[in-house]
């Protein structure tokens, strides 16, 4: 870690109008001081959510060639994390590990951090069958941290989820599979919680906290892809879940609810750049086992 900023190969998306994939992590994480290596896996014009779309998916095997390129530069060993959100296919998944692998063979500490981008509890799945099953079969099992939403988390460990007890159980169910973090990105208690509260909770073999903040009226996307970014960034930089757990989330809501007042279907990275690199002390971190 040069200067104690870390150093983030990051395989992702990216998009020229909006904040998704690397086009959500690649500033942020930048704002923190982090360096980052982007290789994108698709450039689109927009998120797919929107009327249209346009621009190239890249195939595996170029993007292969692009981080073939990084390493022919000999500054792998200088890489602290690898950094992986929708995969989009088995293939890219494959290289991805591969990538990771090469990473690790020469940064021998270096993480892996996967969003194992799958669903969610309002769309169920969005990926196809065999890659939710590549993803919870080499992907998670491959990762040192991975930051699932309560649905994905359901889904990786078999395991229903309404409340603490039930979060805990199958967050440390993943921990026995090989991850040494689980972040669960969104979670909503069926008893036992507000219905105006959402919680993020960070749990290791050693303990778990709890990070709640209000509910906003708000869906946009891009907000996991941040939130996986600055969860890795932090923790490489603290050595911390707890203090990762409530910087992320303090700065998550703040861009959020900027987003939410302005009514921007875009989350408002820029505008809120300020409370990324210095997270407000408005949330904290709060030890539940």
């Amino acid at each position: 870690m040069k200067d104690g900023k870390p150093t983030i190969l990051s395989i992702q998306s990216s998009v020229a109008y909006g904040h998704v994939g690397n086009s959500a992590a690649v500033f942020p994480l930048q704002r923190l001081g982090v360096e980052v290596w982007p290789v994108l896996t698709v450039h689109f014009s927009n998120h797919t959510g929107y009327e249209t779309v346009r621009g190239p998916v890249l195939p595996a095997a170029d993007i292969a060639d692009v981080v073939r390129g990084i390493t022919e530069r000999g500054v792998l060993g200088r890489c602290d994390a690898v950094l992986s959100g929708y995969m989009g296919s088995p293939a890219l998944g494959g290289t991805i590990l591969e990538t990771v692998e090469t990473v690790r063979k020469s940064a021998s500490g270096a993480l892996y951090c996967c969003d194992p981008v799958m669903g969610d509890t309002d769309r169920n799945f969005f990926v196809k069958p065999d890659l939710a099953d590549f993803i919870r079969d080499r992907a998670v099992p491959s990762a040192s941290i991975i930051t699932p939403n309560q649905f994905e988390l359901e889904f990786l460990t078999g395991t229903p989820i309404a409340d603490l007890h039930d979060a805990l159980k199958a967050a440390r169910r993943m921990i026995e599979r090989g991850p040494r973090v689980v972040l669960l990105t969104s979670f909503l208690r069926a008893t036992g919680s507000k219905d105006d509260v959402i919680e993020l909770m960070a749990v290791t073999a050693e303990g778990a906290w709890i990070s709640a903040t209000p509910r906003l009226p708000i869906a946009v996307n891009g907000c996991g892809d941040m939130t996986a970014a600055l969860f890795l960034a932090h923790f490489l930089i603290h050595g911390d879940p707890a203090e990762a757990l409530w910087r992320t989330v303090s700065s998550v809501f703040a861009v959020l609810e900027l987003t939410c007042h302005t009514g921007s279907r875009e989350i408002e990275l820029i505008a809120a750049q300020d409370a990324i690199a210095h997270p407000p002390e408005r949330f904290f971190a709060e030890k539940v086992a």
